[in-house]
Parts: structure tokens; C-alpha cells; sequence
């Protein structure tokens, strides 16, 4: 609870990079019931094509618009303006096909209801069999459905949405597939980021006595070829790991990471310890993210009629307890401050749709009425906080 995963998640953020985050615990070593690791850079280059492609949708979307307007007026107006002798019968077309352009920008016309056609996926009984299985399957289904092809239905609706639907096919077609997938091959292969969390839950000594070997150190094992540099094979071609960047994370409280493999600690040389969050630490969590869980329960409150207010004093009780109490019995880190809250606000909560219009004040003294009791017996406090 000290921000391992967020430390990766705005690094990859601030690099533009595609990131993944997998928990080494779902894996299991190659040839048992289970996701195979080779799936984690499926994975990522699935998430860099996603990337890629939203980037290039950005390029091409005023052409998309312009394109989807005048299908959507094709539409509307049956027989669009044409080359022919009848000048003035294209003249009053135009001129009827321009004051259905503004009102249709205006949103005039955005309840009418409109057909359009539309991809349907496949259906059949392999599909279905296939369909919401393991995802290393989507290789199959997608190879499945262009054999079987895509199949184009007419469906009827607001013209509001079919202008969305209109704007995404155009983009569609205005995208080049091959520059996408080879500019998202590049940038996984080479800007990649794979966070993996649970490292501590694949040692052998969190495990002792109740075997699982095949997910423990099996999986370390199939991990070694990754990390070091391999070539995996995903549907988008080959994929060279070399500069990938793996990052691996635990809490190692019962495991330390010399339990793992001496293969796979060597290829972790960098190792950093992070420090337990303080007072400070807890204080700001609570009162600076935009969506800090202050900000959430007066929100949910809010919704009930009342009106609570922190004061500055009882963010402060909130982070000293925190503390006191990830001392005395497990370290969790900030996951203890959702804890607190939930137990301060119990009360509140439980009776907020009889006291709407009030307003409450969270002070320290508020704080320490709630907790102080349970705070102070460790047994207690063990099995609430």
C-alpha cells in the first residue's frame, strides 16, 4: 500500500508507453491448466495497437466527420445533388441538402430515427463455445471470424447515434491497418513496460508444505527467457523482448526476495526498498488526489442530504491512527485509510437518510470517539482496522 503499481502506472503514463500490469500469481508453467506467460506480451502489444490506433483515429478524424456528414445526408435526402441539364432542379437539391447540413450541425435533427447498415459479428456454435473463454483464445476467434467473415445488417436508429457510428466506420476506413501495426510492434518492443505485482506469492517459502510448484517456481522459470530475451509469437507477428522493461513487485512479508530463483534475481539487478508512508504521507493521500476519499464519502453522503466537512484536525487524527495502527498489527499501507473512514463514518452512513439537511463536522475529537476505544486494544483493532 505504499504506491508500487502507481509508481509504474504514471511512468509508463508520462513516456506515453504501453503498459501492462499482471499479477505473477495467474500464471502457471507451460503445459498446465492456466495462462501461460507468453500471454503477457500478447497482452502488451494488444494494449500498444490500442495506443497506436487511438492516436492515428485522432489524425484522421476531421476527415471521418466531413465523410459521415454527407453519408448521413445521403441518407436523409434519398436523391443527392446529381450532374445533369436540370440545373435548376440541382440548384433547389443543393440548396435542400445545405439547410439539412445546418440543421443537422445544430442538432435539430438528432431524434430522427435513420437506418444504417452495420458489421455483425459471426455467430455459430463454434463461436459460441468460443466466446467468453480464456482470453488466449482471441487469437482463434479473431482467425475464426475472417474466415467466416463479417456479415452487414441494417439497424434503425436516432441520428444522433448513427452520425457516432457513421464517424467510427469512416475512421475505420481512413485507418492504415499495416502502418498501425507496425508503428505498435515497434513501440512495444521497444518502450514496452510489464509490471509484475505478486512476485512474493511465487516464491517457494509462501507456499510451504501445500505444493503448487507448476505456479511457483515453474512460473519463475518461464519467466527467465522473458525477462533476458526471447521471441514470442502473437498474432500481429513476432515480438523480440530484449528492450521490453520488466519491473517486478511484492510486499515480501513472509518471502524475501532471495527466495526466489537465483536465475530470475539476477535478472532484477536493480532493486529498490520503499520506505512505509508516515503522518505527512497519510495526510496529503487524504486531502490533495481529486479523487481522495474525503472527496468520495461527501460525495456519497451528499447524494443522502448531508453535508459533512473534514476539518484539518481530523485529517490529521485520521493519519496519526493510520499509522499507530499499521504499526501495531499489519503494515497495508494507505489501504488502512479506507478502513478508518468506513468505521468513522459507520454511523453516519447507517442513519443519513434520516438526518438529511444536517450538517456534520469530522474533527479530531469526532475521530477520536470513533476509534480511540478500538485503537487502543490490539486485539480489537486487529480483526476492525
Amino acid at each position: 500500500g505504499v504506491g508500487k503499481t502507481e509508481i509504474a502506472r504514471r511512468l509508463a503514463r508520462l513516456a506515453n508507453a504501453p503498459f501492462i500490469k499482471v499479477e505473477a500469481t495467474k500464471f502457471t508453467e507451460v503445459g498446465y491448466v492456466g495462462r501461460d506467460v507468453e500471454t503477457i506480451i500478447r497482452d502488451l502489444v494488444d494494449t500498444a495497437i490500442k495506443i497506436v490506433r487511438e492516436e492515428h483515429l485522432v489524425r484522421v478524424q476531421a476527415k471521418a466527420e466531413k465523410a459521415a456528414e454527407e453519408r448521413l445526408l445521403d441518407i436523409l435526402i434519398p436523391h443527392p445533388v446529381t450532374n445533369g441539364p436540370h440545373s435548376n432542379d440541382n440548384a433547389a437539391a443543393h440548396d435542400s441538402r445545405e439547410k439539412m447540413r445546418h440543421k443537422l450541425r445544430l442538432g435539430e435533427l438528432d431524434k430522427r430515427q435513420v437506418e444504417i447498415e452495420v458489421e455483425s459479428a459471426p455467430s455459430g456454435p463454434v463461436m459460441q463455445m468460443i466466446t467468453g473463454q480464456n482470453s488466449d483464445l482471441g487469437d482463434l476467434q479473431e482467425m475464426l471470424g475472417s474466415m467466416m467473415g463479417k456479415h452487414k445488417k441494417t439497424k434503425r436508429m436516432d441520428v444522433a447515434d448513427a452520425l457516432k457510428v457513421i464517424q467510427q466506420q469512416e475512421a475505420d476506413n481512413l485507418l492504415d491497418q499495416d502502418a498501425v501495426k507496425e508503428e505498435a510492434i515497434t513501440r512495444a518492443e521497444n518502450d514496452g513496460i510489464v509490471f509484475l505485482d505478486e512476485m512474493d506469492k511465487i516464491t517457494h517459502r509462501s507456499n510451504q508444505g501445500s505444493g503448487g510448484e507448476v505456479s511457483r517456481e515453474g512460473v519463475q522459470r518461464d519467466l527467465l527467457p522473458l525477462v533476458e530475451g526471447t521471441t514470442v509469437n502473437t498474432r500481429y507477428g513476432h515480438i523480440k523482448t530484449d528492450h521490453i522493461l520488466f519491473i517486478a513487485s511484492g510486499a515480501f512479508h513472509l518471502a524475501k526476495p532471495s527466495d526466489l530463483i537465483p536465475e530470475l534475481q539476477g535478472r532484477f539487478p536493480i532493486r529498490v526498498n520503499l520506505s512505509a508512508l508516515g503522518e505527512e504521507e497519510f495526510r496529503r493521500i487524504l486531502v490533495e488526489p481529486e479523487s481522495s476519499l474525503t472527496r468520495q464519502y461527501i460525495a456519497l453522503l451528499d447524494a443522502e442530504g448531508v453535508t459533512i466537512r473534514f476539518t484539518d484536525d481530523g485529517i490529521l487524527e485520521l493519519a496519526r491512527i493510520a499509522v499507530r495502527v499499521n504499526e501495531k498489527t499489519e503494515n497495508i499501507g494507505a489501504r488502512r485509510l479506507h478502513t478508518l473512514l468506513e468505521h468513522v463514518l459507520e454511523e453516519i452512513s447507517f442513519e443519513a437518510s434520516e438526518c438529511a439537511g444536517a450538517t456534520i463536522e469530522i474533527n479530531a475529537d469526532y475521530v477520536h470517539n470513533q476509534l480511540g476505544e478500538i485503537c487502543e486494544d490490539e486485539d480489537l483493532s486487529r480483526y476492525i482496522l
